[in-house]
């Protein structure tokens, strides 16, 4: 192991020896590295570097049994346990698990570092971009198969076992155009002949928009800005009425999904939390710069749903009613979202 390696591990340990609660996305922080780099000081002592096969690992996961997915932004954490079900990896600009409890889409090529990690009891498999940004992890639980997670990371476990890992910088994002250079009448019709929430994003792609300027520059009554304390009315009034909803968070490699009811939702300093027994949502309102209610028109009527951005223009965290393609949208939800 290299100096700078054993340097750094020693810096870890210091930090954790004065907050043993810290978190090692926060460590890596603090430190100045990323979290894969800080992670794999511990190669050799819990920690298994993976062969970067993800495709094939991930559907392999249903093996696993009952475990619970994390995806997670700097605003945002989404948790949620079941089985990966139904994955479809036939589409290499995104692959899907589709079940009712793990709803995931997946971006692999921004997929980089795998790792097996053993801390104490708990056990999990954590994926991280080129930067070394946590994109994914899986940890089991009490009622996982771990006798096939020890399969999974002896079948993985990358030839070399090395704690050097090189990440490299993630481009930044395109400078915001000028509204004066959009098409801006062309885009208002583009949104209002929307035919699937999915063609959004195509959308802003053809009219070089990003998404909050398109949301300032929607068709009128398409995207109405409020409160940022309005996204935690919503989850506390989805809670109250017992309406099940979905609720969207990523990053620039995952997006994961939980569609249900909230129930238990609970205040800890500025996080707001969802706290059930099979979904969990921790979200940093300091960090909220922005939130729209928007309405996309769909071939099953207008869907709308909360959107929330950081101050880069980055989406936290979306809601939408809980809805399947081919149904309308939930009463109750328009309802809840009209009385905003």
């Amino acid at each position: 192991m290299s100096t700078l390696i054993n340097e750094l591990k020693e810096k870890w340990e210091a930090l954790k020896a004065e907050n043993p609660h810290l978190r090692i996305r926060n460590a890596a922080e603090q430190l100045g590295v990323s979290e894969a780099e800080l992670l794999a000081t511990n190669v050799g002592n819990g920690v298994t570097v993976l062969k970067p096969e993800f495709a094939d690992l991930l559907q392999e996961v249903v093996k696993l049994e009952k475990v619970m997915a994390l995806t997670r932004n700097d605003e945002c954490v989404h948790e949620r346990k079941g089985v990966y079900l139904n994955p479809d990896f036939s589409n290499p600009h995104g692959q899907v698990f589709v079940g009712e409890d793990i709803d995931l889409r997946i971006f692999i090529n921004s997929w980089k570092f795998g790792f097996s990690v053993i801390e104490g009891d708990r056990k999990s498999l954590q994926f991280f971009g080129k930067d070394g940004l946590a994109l994914h992890k899986i940890y089991l639980t009490n009622k996982s198969n771990e006798a096939e997670f020890d399969a999974l990371t002896e079948k993985y476990a990358a030839y070399e076992q090395s704690p050097n890992v090189v990440t490299e910088s993630v481009p930044g994002k395109p400078a915001e155009k000028a509204d004066s250079e959009i098409d801006f009448a062309g885009f208002q019709q583009a949104w209002k002949d929307l035919k699937d929430t999915h063609d959004f994003f195509m959308m802003l792609r053809k009219f070089g928009v990003t998404r909050t300027q398109a949301l300032r520059l929607a068709p009128e009554g398409y995207a109405t800005k409020i409160e940022n304390s309005k996204v935690v009315n919503v989850l506390e009034d989805a809670s109250e009425q017992q309406l099940p909803i979905m609720v969207f968070v990523g990053n620039r490699g995952i997006i994961q999904i939980h569609t249900g009811e909230v129930k238990k939702t609970l205040w800890h300093q500025q996080w707001f939390n969802v706290m059930d027994p099979d979904f969990n949502l921790h979200l940093d309102t300091t960090k909220i710069a922005e939130t729209w209610i928007t309405k996309k028109p769909t071939e099953d009527g207008e869907v709308t749903s909360i959107e929330v951005f950081n101050k880069e223009g980055d989406f936290i965290v979306q809601l939408f009613g809980k809805r399947k393609p081919g149904n309308p949208e939930l009463q109750g939800w328009k309802d809840l979202v009209a009385a905003l």
